[in-house]
Formats: structure tokens, sequence, C-alpha cells
């Protein structure tokens, strides 16, 4: 699976004009199922995620995590994560199929709200338009095949 993670203050999810879902302060979550992942990938992410520690303490230092701070998560599905950049017209080929990327993704936030952390979601498949007040800004891109 693959993530990119945003530090956020606030973060909402809209489709058609209606907000559907929201966070802050927490993370925003992009998260892409790739051909060949599993459930037990989704949750080895989810762990990671809920225990990453990129939240400042009373120093200033980035030495929390999520949970540390009683922080929620937005997730929301973006296939698009798994571009192929080789010619000038992205491919998407390496995204698991839709029928499995929904099955992982939902799974992925079940995992997530197991960790402890609050977890609201986009609509997997819609047309969303995502909000955010990145915070830092702190902006993380990960991939299970590196965890």
């Amino acid at each position: 699976m693959r993530a990119v993670l945003q530090r956020v203050t606030r973060a909402d999810v809209r489709v058609d004009g209606h907000l559907i879902g929201e966070t802050g302060p927490g993370l925003l979550l992009l998260i892409c199922a790739m051909s060949g992942d599993t459930e037990e990938v989704a949750a080895k992410l989810a762990a990671k995620i809920a225990k990453l520690r990129i939240f400042k303490d009373a120093q200033g230092k980035m030495n929390l995590s999520v949970l540390d701070i009683g922080g929620s998560a937005l997730v929301i599905s973006q296939f698009t994560l798994a571009a192929d950049l080789r010619g000038n017209r992205p491919g998407f080929s390496t995204a698991a199929p839709p029928e499995v990327g929904e099955r992982l993704y939902h799974h992925f936030s079940t995992c997530l709200q197991a960790e402890g952390v609050p977890v609201a979601n986009g609509q997997f498949g819609a047309d969303m338009a995502v909000s955010l007040v990145n915070d830092g800004p702190v902006t993380i891109w990960m991939d299970t095949d590196r965890i």
C-alpha cells in the first residue's frame, strides 16, 4: 500500500458539495491499495501510522504520535498514488482492482481505528473535494514495501 500523510490542524472532504468527513488536529491520509496487497499489509500500515512520531512535543521536536496528542484522522482513497510516470500520461495498472482497493481501504480504516485513532472517511471512487490546513507543513510519503 502507499500513503501520503499530512499533519493537519484541520481537514474535510465533500462530495457533491456535502460534507462527509472531517478531522483536526491530526492526520489527513491519502491511501492507495496496490496489486498484491493484503489485509495484513493494511494492518501493518495502520499500526505504523498510529505510532509514527510526527507531532511536536513541549520542546518543539517531532516526538509524539497522533495517539499521543489525542488526534484523529481523515482517510481518503487515492488510486492515483499508483501512478506509473514513465511516459507523459500516467498509468495506474499497478493499483489494486477497484473491488480489492475498496475492501483494503475500509480494512485500513478499521485497523487504524482499532489502534485507537478516531477515523473519518471519504467516499471510495467518488469525485471528492478535500480541504486541509497543513501543519508544519509536514507531509510524508510511505510505501509498505519500504517499512
